[in-house]
């Protein structure tokens, strides 16, 4: 449904319709910045290159391959803009800000802990492995979907994705979180 709606969507924008452009913003905002949000783990820096995407795929749209799901299409901007907005990221803030309260506090701060050291591990590792990360674990798409947001064969991204883990395994042992 979403891929029917964003190829409409494209083809309309193509004509110079700019409510069709609003309207594939509007579908594609959220998860856009989520995963952007989620490879630079910093708000305000996810704002900026949301931003950022939605100006190059409005200035490139004419040359979307209609061939590819758009959404690989999309991704695969906002995943190099991510990567490029890192190079100079140094610090950066918790996983998630707005753990809800349960009515096990010490649970909450272990909670809270694990999941800052998971992120803060996940940004020791390489953009390309973060990537992998990010797209499979936090946006849950399948192998076939990364290949086509990342250009990449299938089995490239499984292995990227082992060696992800691995390398976040090893980083975790050894800041003795595990």
């Amino acid at each position: 449904m979403k891929d029917d709606q964003s190829r409409q969507l494209v083809a309309a924008c193509k004509n110079g319709d700019r409510k069709a452009f609003d309207a594939l913003v509007h579908l594609y905002q959220k998860p856009v910045f989520n995963a952007v949000y989620r490879m630079l783990n910093n708000v305000e820096e996810a704002r900026v290159v949301t931003q950022t995407v939605f100006l190059k795929v409005y200035e490139n749209l004419h040359g979307y391959d209609e061939s590819y799901k758009f959404f690989s299409w999309i991704y695969r901007i906002a995943i190099n803009e991510a990567i490029n907005q890192q190079a100079g990221q140094k610090d950066h803030e918790p996983l998630d800000e707005s753990m809800e309260s349960r009515d096990d506090p010490q649970g909450d701060v272990n909670r809270q802990e694990m999941q800052q050291e998971v992120q803060d591990t996940l940004m020791k590792i390489s953009a390309d492995h973060r990537s992998v990360i990010v797209l499979k674990h936090l946006l849950g798409f399948s192998y076939q979907e990364i290949s086509e947001i990342l250009k990449l064969p299938e089995k490239t991204v499984k292995s990227r994705l082992y060696e992800a883990r691995d390398r976040m395994r090893e980083l975790l042992i050894k800041d003795s979180f595990l």
